[in-house]
């Protein structure tokens, strides 16, 4: 009886443990800082191809300023609250998706809230999410804004993420900035340095209950906007 007691229990131990690994790609897994490997998966290794500029002189290339500064985030696991904030910023310890993205751009000292605040007063017509009155308090912090910003301002890229495929997934670089637009779910995050086994980047994002890094090819939602900054 105790026998078949323990083998059910590592039968549902191994259950669950490949329900977490293949759910998804292992969001979950990955939501909670535990990075997995498929064992199935075939080693894929992509080369680094992001701008070597450093602006801000401070010796680590813009693109790495970003993915440090989005990954803090993550390490502090910043709680996910939707607020409005008078002064635009939401305190350290709480934010949005969006927030990931213009706390990446202070890693570079890149005050991503002014250059959007200027361009929405002169160009209101084409930000959806202002409907003709702009408020620095929260434009700058909603995701259709930010992509309209970074379709006038940024590279554009490919949007299809192809696993397995080197030529695709170089495309796909640490700095870049990825958005979902699909009417209940808008998001965006910052693109890692880190890859899986098969090569597939990661994205650091913020969603329900904190930030997170997952693999990008974990989200349902296709990616409509991938934008690299013009360091």
């Amino acid at each position: 009886m105790k026998k078949k007691f323990l083998y059910f229990l590592s039968f549902s131990f191994l259950c669950a443990l490949c329900f977490l690994l293949l759910f998804r790609n292992g969001i979950i897994l990955d939501h909670l800082g535990l990075h997995l490997n498929s064992p199935f998966s075939k080693k894929v290794t992509v080369p680094d191809e992001y701008s070597s500029v450093d602006r801000n002189n401070n010796g680590i290339p813009d693109p790495i300023d970003f993915v440090k500064a989005a990954r803090v985030e993550v390490e502090q696991r910043t709680k996910y609250k939707s607020t409005y904030y008078a002064g635009g910023y939401p305190p350290d310890i709480e934010g949005v998706c969006t927030d990931v993205v213009w706390r990446a751009f202070i890693g570079a000292n890149i005050v991503l809230k002014d250059l959007m605040d200027a361009d929405i007063l002169d160009n209101t017509k084409l930000y959806p999410r202002v409907a003709g009155s702009p408020d620095p308090n929260i434009d700058f912090r909603r995701v259709p804004n930010q992509d309209v910003f970074f379709q006038r301002f940024a590279d554009s890229l490919p949007t299809e993420l192809i696993i397995g495929d080197v030529n695709n997934l170089k495309q796909w670089q640490p700095g870049d900035i990825v958005v979902f637009l699909e009417g209940d779910f808008d998001h965006v995050g910052i693109v890692s340095d880190k890859r899986a086994k098969d090569g597939t980047p990661y994205l650091l994002h913020n969603t329900y209950p904190f930030a997170a890094e997952v693999k990008l090819s974990s989200f349902k939602s296709p990616i409509t906007g991938h934008y690299r900054w013009k360091y």
